[in-house]
């Protein structure tokens, strides 16, 4: 095992000392449509992270809806329902406060604006799995892949956000 976070087991992060974070680590996750990427790693960050953690999701240029696909490998692979999620675009977002920004494609790194507090920004250059082709399947299986990638990286980020706290 080379990090504890990817154990099945893995519990969410708890601060040192044993005690939970005396105040909520914020999260804003940005791809261009906000259809697919970042819904997932939204959806994933939720799902694995302690009480302390608040997630969202945002596009530069949001689609009309989260892809079915999406949709789907979250419930099959995961358990998560975002059936009623809906994208969003960045501009609804102005004035609130992250303590960390994940953008995962070029597009949106370049698009997404300064954010009061200046926070912590990360880069996941991830392939949008909508661009495939659905011939033989391939389409979903991007889904998947996408999924297990982003489920790693979160995977990772948990301790981070704990270290992040102060």
């Amino acid at each position: 095992m080379l990090h504890p976070a990817l154990r099945r087991d893995a519990r969410p992060p708890i601060a040192p000392g044993g005690r939970q974070p005396s105040r909520r680590a914020s999260v804003l996750f940005v791809c261009t449509g906000n259809s697919a990427r970042s819904p997932i790693a939204e959806a994933l960050l939720r799902h694995r992270a302690a009480p302390g953690v608040t997630v969202t999701s945002a596009g530069s240029r949001p689609k009309p809806r989260v892809h079915p696909d999406a949709v789907r490998v979250l419930a099959e692979r995961f358990g998560i329902d975002i059936t009623g999620q809906r994208p969003r675009h960045l501009d609804t977002l102005a004035g609130r406060r992250f303590d960390r920004v994940i953008t995962l494609c070029d597009k949106a790194r370049e698009a997404c604006p300064e954010l009061p507090d200046a926070p912590r920004r990360t880069h996941w250059s991830i392939p949008d799995p909508a661009t495939v082709s659905d011939a033989d399947g391939a389409g979903y299986a991007a889904f998947q892949d996408i999924a297990t990638d982003i489920d790693t990286r979160v995977r990772h980020l948990l301790p981070v956000l704990t270290l992040d706290q102060p």
